[in-house]
């Protein structure tokens, strides 16, 4: 038998009920062109759920620092007050893009953890590893060569590296490290937006995706890394800084180690739930649906202390 968890055991019911409520508003921007405002719904609705949570919850990543976001800023305090210190890392609309576009693979995402259980990560960019669970610590790392990585998670499986399917962001960035991967014969997916999907899809079989590399937004990593805790997968982060503003931004949220590399259980140190319900459909979740007057959702819900998956189909009147 699992050990309790260190929240209550409503929460994982809790993180659903916000992003199905935030994945619902969204359906309003879906193929409307207009990220702001898709993103806009979302926020709305996210955070009028969390304020209604019997929580002492705090937003460690959120849509940025106190003087960009007037809503769900890092820092700022929802829930009612009167229950555990939760520390909320959400991402509103991942795929604002995507959901302006009504493209594939849109979701509103969010990961709570008792308080300091999580990485304050800097709005910066991240380098990114990742594969699911089953496999030996340390056999993919960030200080490998693309190719290596590929070869060694082709090693452990018992396949060729050309069985191997690696996701990457679709970014002029990328063009070494996607040549990289193709010289040694790996399968390239690229998507174009939404890489807390992207990681996630390494520990779900049924998405084809064995690795995951490159890189993209801090604090998406935490998110990703909090959903990889939950299964057992492998991620490790290093923070990228292009300049002193982005140096001088981390050094806000405390981190002094430019050069550290992170693995999973330092970006969330403490047990997580992860909760992503589908706006669009995708790989992993079928997209909002009207019918009849009914409003239908595909949520992802996931708990590291008991190490619990469970895919929640609900359908409610609109």
């Amino acid at each position: 038998m699992a050990d309790q968890p260190p929240y209550s055991s409503t929460l994982a019911a809790d993180a659903a009920r916000v992003t199905e409520l935030a994945a619902i508003a969204s359906y309003a921007g879906i193929g409307r062109g207009d990220e702001k405002a898709a993103d806009q719904l979302a926020v709305d609705a996210m955070r009028t759920a969390l304020n209604a949570l019997d929580i002492d919850g705090k937003i460690v990543i959120g849509e940025g620092e106190r003087d960009e976001a007037p809503m769900l800023y890092i820092g700022e305090k929802v829930g009612t007050g009167k229950g555990p210190a939760i520390d909320i890392a959400l991402d509103p609309l991942e795929g604002t893009t995507l959901t302006a576009k009504a493209m594939a693979n849109a979701l509103c995402v969010l990961a709570m953890s008792p308080g300091g259980g999580m990485l304050h990560a800097p709005d910066t960019y991240m380098d990114k590893i990742a594969i699911g669970p089953g496999y030996k610590p340390g056999l993919v790392d960030l200080d490998m060569s693309p190719q290596d990585n590929v070869r060694a998670l082709a090693g452990a499986r018992g396949v060729a590296t050309n069985e191997i399917t690696v996701c990457v962001m679709d970014r002029p960035r990328h063009a070494d490290l996607i040549a990289a991967l193709r010289e040694v014969g790996a399968k390239v997916v690229l998507i174009t937006d939404g890489d807390v999907a992207g990681v996630i899809h390494t520990a779900e079989p049924e998405t084809g995706i064995d690795l995951y590399l490159g890189s993209g937004g801090a604090p998406e990593g935490v998110l990703a890394a909090a959903a990889l805790k939950c299964v057992g997968g492998h991620f490790q982060g290093r923070l990228i800084f292009r300049n002193d503003d982005e140096r001088a931004r981390a050094e806000k949220t405390g981190v002094t180690d430019f050069g550290r590399k992170y693995d999973l259980h330092e970006l969330v140190s403490k047990d997580a739930i992860f909760a992503a319900t589908g706006v669009t459909k995708g790989a992993m979740l079928d997209g909002v649906r009207m019918h009849g007057g009914f409003v239908s959702t595909h949520t992802l819900v996931m708990d590291s202390s008991t190490r619990t998956v469970q895919r929640i189909r609900t359908t409610r009147p609109v």
